[in-house]
């Protein structure tokens, strides 16, 4: 596990940077989609809905890579590649909450759709570059 460096906390902890996640199809292509995250200190956690395709992509243990832009200075950034370490519908609905209270300003997201099904990715980081 490698820890997320100082210089860039602030894009996972205080500014509202939505990261691009990147995930391999089953043929080996690229995937690569905008989401909403936030950071518990050891894991980047991201959320999506069953049936999505970066959802079939994300089983643990799966590689990943995210790259996430300040929104006040395009040309500082940082990279993470990780692993998926755990999958789980559980605390989904309450994360996706929290995500619309952070980029929405709102107590619960309000696009959840009937029928849908949340599921929570913790995503442990294995190597950190960037450009500040």
């Amino acid at each position: 596990m490698t820890p997320i460096p100082e210089q860039y906390r602030d894009l996972f902890t205080t500014k509202k940077a939505f990261a691009t996640l990147a995930t391999l199809m089953a043929d080996g292509s690229p995937q690569a989609t905008p989401v909403w995250f936030d950071y518990d200190g050891t894991f980047i956690r991201v959320n999506s809905a069953k049936g999505r395709t970066k959802v079939r992509n994300m089983k643990p243990g799966s590689a990943v890579a995210l790259a996430i832009v300040d929104p006040d200075n395009a040309y500082r950034y940082v990279q993470v590649r990780g692993r998926v370490a755990r999958a789980s519908e559980e605390g989904a609905g309450a994360h996706i909450d929290r995500l619309a209270k952070k980029y929405l300003g709102q107590d619960t997201y309000p696009y959840a759709q009937p029928g849908e099904v949340r599921v929570l990715f913790e995503i442990e980081p294995v190597s950190v570059s960037g450009m500040s």
